[in-house]
Formats: C-alpha cells, sequence, structure tokens
C-alpha cells in the first residue's frame, strides 16, 4: 500500500513539471514583492499555489486528456511531459482539482472583486486548454494564447492583488511583452509535436500552418516583444536583450519542415534552461528601473 501511495505521488509530481513551477511562480512573487516590498503570509501562500498546484491542474489535466497523443510522443516520459498510466488518470483529476481549492479560497478572500476574477480566469484557462468540450489547444493561434496566458496571469493577478491597475506605464508594455514571449515559446514548442499531434487527431497551431511558419511567427513574436520592451523607461528597456537569445536559437530552424519538425527538440530544450536565465534579467532591470524612477 505504501508503495502504491508512493508511486502514485511520485507520478503526480511528475506530471506537474517540476522544471516548470517557476515559470508560473516567479511570475506572481516577483510582481507582488515589486509593487509591495514585504514578505507576508499572502506571498507565501501565492507563490505556493502557482509553484505546484496550479503546474498539477494545468500539466496534469493535460496529461490525461493527451493520453492518446503522448503514447505516439517520443520525448513524452521525461521532463517535457509525464506519460501518465490511465489508473492514475482519476487520481490525477481529483488531486489536481482539490490541491487548488484551500489556495484559492484564501486568496479570493484576500483579494479584490479585479483580483478574484483574474484568478478565476487563470483557472478557467488552465482548464479549457485541455479538457474536453473546450480544448482551447486545438484552436489554432488560441492555442499559444491561452499557453501564454497561462505564464502571465499569475503576473496580472499579483498585481490586480495589490491594487495596481494593468494599464499603468510600463506595466502594460511588461504584460503584453510576456503574452508575446508565451505565445512564441508555445508556437515553438508545438512544432516538434507536428507528426505525433497529427497521428492523434489533434489540431495545434503548428498542424494547421506547418511546422516552417509557425517557427517564423514564433520569430516575429520573441522580436515583438523584445521591440515593445524598448519603449519603458531606462534602465529597464535593457530587458529586450532577453529577447536575443530565443532568437539566436531559432534561426537555425527558421526552414524546418513537417517532416523533421522533432529537430525542433533540440532548440526547445534549450529554452527550458533559458527561461530561468531571461526571468531574472527582466526581473533585475525592471527592478532597478523602478529604483530610479
Amino acid at each position: 500500500m505504501k508503495t502504491n501511495v508512493f508511486q502514485t505521488l511520485k507520478a503526480l509530481l511528475h506530471s506537474s513539471r517540476p522544471v516548470s513551477w517557476i515559470n508560473t511562480a516567479f511570475p506572481f512573487a516577483a510582481t507582488y514583492v515589486f509593487f509591495t516590498d514585504r514578505f507576508d503570509l499572502t506571498l507565501v501562500l501565492g507563490t505556493l499555489f502557482f509553484l505546484i498546484p496550479y503546474n498539477l491542474l494545468m500539466y496534469g489535466i493535460n496529461d490525461v486528456f493527451d493520453y492518446e497523443s503522448d503514447l505516439r510522443n517520443p520525448r513524452k516520459g521525461g521532463i517535457e511531459g509525464a506519460l501518465l498510466d490511465k489508473s492514475l488518470h482519476a487520481v490525477t483529476i481529483w488531486a489536481s482539482v482539490l490541491s487548488c481549492v484551500p489556495f484559492v479560497a484564501y486568496l479570493l478572500v484576500v483579494g479584490n472583486a479585479a483580483s478574484g476574477l483574474m484568478l478565476l480566469f487563470a483557472v478557467f484557462t488552465v482548464l479549457a486548454y485541455s479538457v474536453k468540450g473546450l480544448r482551447f489547444k486545438e484552436k489554432p493561434f488560441l492555442d499559444s494564447l491561452t499557453s501564454a496566458s497561462h505564464f502571465v496571469n499569475p503576473m496580472l493577478f499579483a498585481a490586480l492583488l495589490v491594487g495596481h491597475n494593468l494599464v499603468e506605464p510600463t506595466l502594460w508594455q511588461s504584460w503584453v511583452a510576456f503574452v508575446f514571449w508565451g505565445m512564441a515559446s508555445h508556437a515553438f514548442g508545438a512544432v516538434q509535436d507536428v507528426k505525433a499531434d497529427r497521428e492523434g487527431g489533434i489540431s495545434s497551431i503548428a498542424t494547421v500552418i506547418g511546422a516552417r511558419r509557425t517557427t517564423r511567427f514564433a520569430f516575429a513574436l520573441y522580436l515583438a516583444a523584445g521591440v515593445l520592451m524598448l519603449g519603458v523607461a531606462w534602465p529597464a528597456n535593457l530587458a529586450a536583450i532577453a529577447a536575443v537569445p530565443y532568437l539566436v536559437i531559432l534561426i537555425p530552424h527558421l526552414n524546418i519542415t513537417d517532416e523533421n519538425c522533432e529537430s525542433a527538440n533540440r532548440g526547445w530544450r534549450r529554452f527550458i534552461w533559458l527561461n530561468f536565465f531571461a526571468g531574472f534579467v527582466v526581473y533585475e532591470l525592471l527592478t532597478m528601473g523602478a529604483s530610479l524612477g
């Protein structure tokens, strides 16, 4: 019995993609601290929510509903995604939902109307991406936008939670640039799965417009994100530099074809580690800009 429980917990942990936890927790925590400069219970619980339960809800639900296509995907089973046995599907759904409930309840109570709506919207988009009947991940372009929202929404929620307006100077440019970055990352990530998704009957931006056009679309979005950040106050505008490594990584793949789509995985794996560095650089520069302003 203990072995089964341990194996189940291990599978749930793997399904939550620990390597990606920071990509959702950091935007919330960094934004909260940036605007409040304090360490409190809301920061702790909000960060914990976006660190683990939020990711289990996002990726665990996805692993359940993408099971058939994942069976045909050679990159599943490692850090890029779990191949969740059918016997674990029910417990994954229950664990994903129930682990979120206390955190969401607390954040709704301590927040305001705007932050509450944003939090509920964040949870909705996470579910809508994968669950049957919605499946935003199979609606080209909406799939990339929804995926981007998974990482931007924690940032927007934190800003609203502490009483800030999303159209404030620098803030709106930062989150819109973040949306472009998120859409680009999703689009390029979909390129490597063109064959597996088509065999599994799953539609995506990459299966519809093809690997080459999708990669070039991602390149344009990364470039747009960098250009947008150039418009914020100095020295925060130096954060535009963070777009350069992504553009460099994409250049060798600009002529990729559907037939050799799996070769995009080399660039994608570099993105996984680059995200940590880029996030740190952007936050430090924005913080420096705020202190000087």
